[in-house]
């Protein structure tokens, strides 16, 4: 059998929902997030849309964002890695 991989030290942010994951609060604004920022559980690090509702996503972690896996205006699948974080 194949070895299973490394746990990672990393936590992940998922998307809770199937939509289309926004980076930015609009198409003239920085990024919520990139890598390197510090989040807070309650920091809002993109908006998923689902069914023309844009609903905000928290953290729901506390660390140094150390990826971001998803690209702007990416369609996304319920529980896909849109972050990692350092919770360090």
């Amino acid at each position: 059998p194949a070895p299973s991989p490394a746990p990672s030290k990393y936590l992940e942010i998922k998307s809770p929902m199937v939509g289309t994951f926004y980076a930015k609060p609009g198409p003239d604004k920085d990024d919520y997030v990139k890598v390197g920022s510090r989040v807070s559980p309650d920091t809002v690090v993109c908006k998923i849309e689902a069914m023309k509702i844009f609903n905000d996503l928290p953290a729901g972690v506390s660390g140094t964002v150390v990826e971001v896996v998803a690209q702007n205006a990416q369609f996304v699948e319920f529980d896909q890695v849109l972050f990692r974080v350092d919770p360090g």
